[in-house]
């Protein structure tokens, strides 16, 4: 099997050598030059019925024979709804692979099975995956190649793949094995120069006329102090970034580079939202425009064919009704902006409840940034509450000081009012954000015994239901020192499940009709 494949390889690396033999030689075999389309998306998160309009959207454009045409995504497409969370993310690669994809990067949400699972997806895409700042530990080269060249006529495309540092830190528990040895890195430090290493690569030994670099990078500064701006602003020799990872909606900005040119930064927003239109004309400018996925008259039978029948396999589990309610539960205000990583929402009560009631603890804690999804106003089904906690976490039962949940509450709200997935909502607890100092206050807990909130107890010790992932990365690492008093197996979309059915039973009720005013926030 390896002769042959090494034959094969050879073979296509002659044909490769030949055509550009053929194209140095006689102009007149060049295909004619045509405009370049570059399709894209970011923070797809499962939004699964948007492949088919972009693999429909290329195929129309090929047909017409108007403009080359590629796709390409810039992270965060394996978890964040039920088809990725029931399938490991397996769903999703077998969708994108038939939709055909030029490169994609890795997004942080691409770690959140762990990294040996991520590279296993990653393998059956079949095709080209970059990223230049992910290495394996103590490795001189990335995992993933850091840019591919695409041949569009006569013009070369590269194709960079960057991501966030900071996964490093929202996912850590990808990055190192049980005894805290680290296995991965994202090179935070060196971030930048690994970056303005691959571009200048793709320019010399590339030989590229155009660099685009496919960023999972976002624009707000994360702990690291790094955003695509940032980027854009250390580097030079990047034609356009195709950004992700903030959900930002931005038909596009302009940022001056190292040497003072105007750069393009674009996003598409979310779940497919948006499908990004990069338009590289015959004479060299550059276009970026969104277009609402709803808008999108073209599909691709293949791709449909596939989601299909993920959709049928999801529905065998997931049509299964738990409860109802008769109101919205949202992670949204009225304006439809997200508002659970910044502020307390119906959604995340009864969430942070269900954590409570079924470990009998003090306090429920849950991060803002876990809550994906809310549910509409009717049956609440198991695919619901799936799309709701899509990541695979399992609750845990820590013993937390009074202190020190007085200073994971003000170390997790200290960014408001900007987000911060992680923003602590709770139950069994009451406090005050003060979003000019950045300071809590009115801290209350509980009392069980007699159902009435008092001050926290600094020096007393308290019983808090959460996830494991306040030891990879949750609630700024402030937990990870906790005695465990009890780990399970019992994953969080499991333990709403079980406290709609078992205690809430077939209808909520009104009680969470409204967020219940545990959160308050003042401007002083």
């Amino acid at each position: 099997m390896k002769k042959i494949f090494l034959s094969i390889a050879t073979l296509a690396l002659l044909c490769a050598c030949k055509n550009t033999l053929l194209f140095n030689i006689n102009d007149k075999y060049r295909p004619q030059q045509k405009s370049i389309v570059v399709l894209y998306e970011n923070d797809v998160h499962c939004g699964i019925d948007g492949y088919t309009k972009i693999a429909g959207l290329r195929d129309a454009i090929v047909n017409s024979d108007t403009a080359y045409a590629a796709i390409v995504s810039n992270g965060d497409y394996l978890q964040g709804g039920s088809s990725g969370a029931i399938s490991q993310g397996q769903y999703i690669i077998d969708i994108m692979r038939n939709v055909g994809y030029t490169a994609v990067t890795l997004g942080n949400h691409e770690f959140d099975y762990g990294t040996p699972r991520m590279k296993e997806l990653l393998q059956k895409l079949q095709g080209p995956v970059v990223c230049a700042n992910f290495f394996d530990m103590g490795a001189a080269q990335p995992y993933y190649a850091p840019f591919i060249i695409r041949r569009y006529g006569k013009t070369r495309v590269a194709f960079v793949g960057a991501t966030t540092p900071e996964t490093m830190r929202a996912e850590s528990y990808s990055f190192y094995d049980e005894a805290g040895n680290q296995l991965y890195d994202l090179r935070e430090k060196t971030f930048y120069q690994i970056i303005q290493k691959a571009v200048d690569d793709a320019r010399l030994r590339g030989g590229a006329d155009y660099v685009i670099l496919l960023s999972h990078v976002g624009e707000a500064s994360d702990a690291m102090n790094i955003d695509s701006h940032k980027l854009v602003a250390a580097t030079r020799g990047i034609d356009v970034v195709l950004d992700g990872h903030s959900h930002s909606t931005i038909p596009y900005d302009e940022v001056p580079n190292l040497d003072g040119k105007k750069i393009k930064i674009t996003q598409t927003g979310t779940q497919f939202a948006n499908i990004g239109k990069l338009l590289i004309t015959t004479d060299g400018a550059i276009y970026p425009t969104l277009l609402p996925t709803a808008d999108i008259p073209y599909t691709n039978t293949r791709v449909t064919l596939t989601t299909d029948s993920v959709k049928t396999l999801l529905e065998q589990v997931t049509t299964r009704q738990l409860s109802s309610c008769d109101y919205p539960l949202e992670i949204l205000d009225g304006n439809k902006v997200r508002q659970v990583r910044r502020a307390e929402t119906n959604m995340a009560d009864l969430i942070t409840d269900a954590f409570r009631h079924n470990a009998g603890a003090d306090i429920g804690l849950y991060n803002g940034g876990g809550i994906r999804n809310g549910i509409a106003a009717g049956p609440i089904t198991y695919g619901d509450v799936t799309n709701v906690l899509p990541f695979d976490n399992r609750m845990v039962v820590l013993e937390v000081p009074g202190s020190l949940i007085i200073a994971t509450l003000e170390k997790c709200s200290a960014k408001v009012p900007e987000e911060d997935g992680n923003f602590p909502q709770v139950s069994g607890l009451r406090y005050t954000i003060h979003s000019v100092s950045h300071t809590v206050s009115d801290i209350q807990v509980l009392d069980a015994a007699t159902g009435k909130y008092v001050p926290i107890d600094p020096n007393k010790k308290y019983s808090v239901s959460t996830t494991d992932y306040y030891n990879s990365g949750g609630f700024d690492g402030m937990l990870k020192d906790c005695t465990v008093l009890k780990n399970t197996t019992l994953l969080s979309r499991d333990i709403l499940a079980d406290y709609l059915t078992s205690t809430l039973g077939s209808n909520i009720g009104d009680a969470f009709k409204q967020p219940q005013g545990r959160i308050k926030i003042i401007e002083d």
